[in-house]
């Protein structure tokens, strides 16, 4: 066991060497030479120790850095980065050391140092033996470092057998410095003690200003709390210039390859037609606008392509279902249907329910406010009054005060002529201590001063010994033969002209294996295109047939619609509408005794606007749609005959989209 006194010296030495290792312009074995010669005063065994921890906690400092980073992180957020390299050192004596040591050792090296440091150590020994953390996440971080079995053996398993006795000597050392009395003595402070100042005569007590009283100010005018009429002027004009550029967006999409093709009767017919008629009519959309020419990419065709298979092979299996005396689920359906209609008629009774007792919790919250507002004015009076006789206290406290003010001043006065003998002999003592800290610093400027021309002669010299070394001539041709090799003695060398024949080796047959690469890549396309091909004639058939089934749907439903009758109010409802009259009227009464004018006409007119500026926008939006609409329809002859063109050039074969018109 090492056996030394001074510890908290030692280990002082050891953080403050580390703190000058620097690994990018230094390397280990000449840091530990310049340690060891700066540490020839120390004894063998102290020095041994000193320079085998150095060496320690340099070798293993990347276990260390996972450690004192996590501390750092979790337990040590107050604890200053500059006591870095002690925690480092603290850890590898509890690592490596502990066995050699003993903990008798090991507690004394802990209590040498100051109380504040103590405290921080005790506090990342307790986060270190943590066995939740050894056993957890300290492990898996050194085992990324060296072998887990060794790390388990020769370090986890030792630290987990010192723990207990590592957190009783925590214990041991907290309990010391909590119960640890203080013993300082007390100083005797000097009593300050009163001058003995002659009474000045009592003055007269000035006549008190008026307090000034502050000018009612004029109410906020109701013009702060009501948006300005520019800004809805401006968002008019803003909507009017969007659909303005919407609709030239559509006939620029439209007429877009105007110059190159001739306009039909049919599309000049249509024009005359949409310009005669002064507004816009609603019109039913024929069935053939339906299969709008959609472009379609490879993806899109195989993802619609297996989306009708899978409908058809879903079809197939419920007919054969139906064979083998499956039950029919129409009636079944059907009957879900109407029970949902009736769920859903429930639940909109509900919700008229739910927005009339809002209403009727509005009116009921008017009239409580109404109350409030005479509560308030009474309030208001109390608190004048009593405002008016804090005022009187006030002043009379001021008065006192300002009374109080100026004896202290004539005090302070008196007190200022008795320092001023203090004062001029505290600056001659200055003076002098002054002149004597002048002195020492000219002589450690002139030290100074030497010891750099010292330097700059031994500098000098040795850049003259560089300059002769590099002044002497050296042979600096080398001849290559390309054909020989290295001569390292491996199996594998070659020379550079074998190197270069076997480089063209490997073109040629990288070559070779491209274009087969490439001829493999042109067969596979040829087959994807076949492919496509036969998915767009599957998805037209499917289309066309879907298509059909819609418009016969749609009319089912047109016929359900027109026999259906609207639902009867519900009791509850007409209850509280009733309930809703009644507060309006209780509400228009409180507030003509008030004299209180409702804000809810404006509401109700703000809602009204903003009813009329939705329909005027949906109206507006269902015209631009019939628009797009009869464009569409009328470009679907000129998208045909241009894919029927560019098929003919390209000799490919063209799936082009219809559907039969009713």
């Amino acid at each position: 066991m090492v056996k030394m006194v001074s510890h908290g010296k030692h280990i002082a030495i050891i953080v403050q060497q580390l703190n000058k290792f620097n690994p990018e312009n230094q390397s280990v074995e000449d840091f530990l030479n310049e340690s060891a010669k700066m540490l020839q005063t120390l004894n063998v065994t102290e020095e041994k120790f000193v320079l085998d921890t150095l060496a320690g906690c340099i070798e293993y400092k990347s276990l260390f850095d996972v450690v004192v980073n996590a501390f750092f992180v979790r337990d040590g957020r107050y604890c200053l980065i500059s006591e870095r390299n002690l925690y480092i050192v603290i850890c590898y004596l509890a690592t490596f050391q502990l066995e050699e040591l003993g903990l008798q050792h090991f507690s004394r090296i802990v209590k040498s140092l100051d109380t504040a440091k103590m405290q921080k150590v005790m506090k990342f020994l307790r986060f270190f033996f943590n066995a939740l953390y050894l056993n957890t996440w300290i492990k898996d971080e050194w085992s990324q470092f060296y072998d887990s079995l060794y790390v388990k053996e020769n370090w986890i398993d030792p630290l987990l057998r010192w723990q207990p006795k590592v957190q009783q000597l925590i214990e041991q050392l907290t309990d010391k410095l909590s119960n640890r009395t203080t013993t300082v003595k007390t100083l005797t402070v000097t009593q300050p003690k009163e001058f003995n100042l002659t009474v000045p005569r009592p003055r007269a007590i000035p006549i008190p200003l008026p307090i000034p009283v502050l000018e009612k100010r004029p109410p906020v005018p109701p013009s702060t709390y009501k948006p300005p009429k520019e800004k809805k002027q401006l968002e008019e004009i803003k909507t009017k210039n969007r659909r303005k550029a919407e609709d030239l967006l559509l006939k620029a999409n439209a007429n877009q390859f105007r110059c190159a093709m001739m306009k039909s009767e049919k599309e000049e017919n249509t024009h005359d037609s949409m310009k005669s008629k002064p507004a816009f009519q609603a019109q039913k959309i024929q069935s053939k606008i339906d299969n709008i020419p959609i472009k379609l990419n490879a993806a899109a065709i195989l993802r619609e392509g297996a989306l009708y298979q899978r409908k058809m092979e879903q079809e197939l299996k419920r007919i054969e279902n139906l064979v083998q005396g499956a039950g029919d689920p129409s009636e079944f359906l059907e009957w879900q249907k109407q029970m949902r209609g009736k769920d859903l008629e429930e639940q909109l009774a509900e919700i008229e329910c739910r927005r009339l007792q809002g209403k009727l919790s509005h009116e009921e919250a008017v009239l409580a406010h109404q109350n409030v507002i005479q509560e308030n004015k009474k309030k208001a009076d109390l608190m004048r009054e009593e405002k008016a006789e804090l005022m009187n206290q006030y002043a009379e406290k001021r008065l006192q005060e300002q009374k109080e003010m100026r004896e202290m001043v004539e005090q302070v006065v008196e007190g200022h002529k008795n320092a001023k003998q203090a004062k001029i002999k505290l600056r001659k003592y200055k003076q002098q201590i002054v002149q004597e800290v002048c002195e020492e610093n000219r002589e450690l400027l002139r030290q100074a001063l030497e010891e750099e021309e010292e330097k700059l002669r031994k500098r000098y010299e040795l850049i003259q010994q560089i300059r002769a070394i590099e002044s002497l001539p050296s042979i600096r041709r080398k001849f290559v033969d390309l054909t020989e090799t290295g001569g390292h003695g491996l199996i594998c060398e070659m020379s550079i002209v074998e190197l270069r024949e076997r480089l063209a080796l490997l073109r040629e047959a990288q070559k070779a294996a491209e274009e087969e690469k490439r001829d493999q890549i042109i067969h596979e396309k040829q087959a994807k295109e076949q492919l496509l091909l036969d998915k767009l004639d599957q998805i037209s058939l499917f289309r066309a047939e879907l298509g059909r089934a819609a418009a016969l749907k749609q009319e089912e439903k047109k016929r359900k619609s027109q026999s259906g009758e609207r639902p009867m109010k519900d009791e509850r409802i007409l209850s509280l509408q009733k309930k809703i009259v009644e507060k309006t009227m209780e509400r228009k009464k409180q507030a003509g005794l008030l004299k209180i004018t409702p804000q809810k006409t404006s509401i109700t007119s703000r809602k009204d606007s903003l009813q009329w500026n939705h329909w005027k926008e949906l109206e507006e939006s269902r015209e631009r749609q019939f628009k797009i609409l009869q464009h569409g329809f009328m470009a679907r002859e000129t998208a045909q005959k241009m894919a029927a063109y560019e098929a003919a050039r390209s000799g490919a074969t063209v799936c082009v989209l219809r559907s039969e018109l009713k």
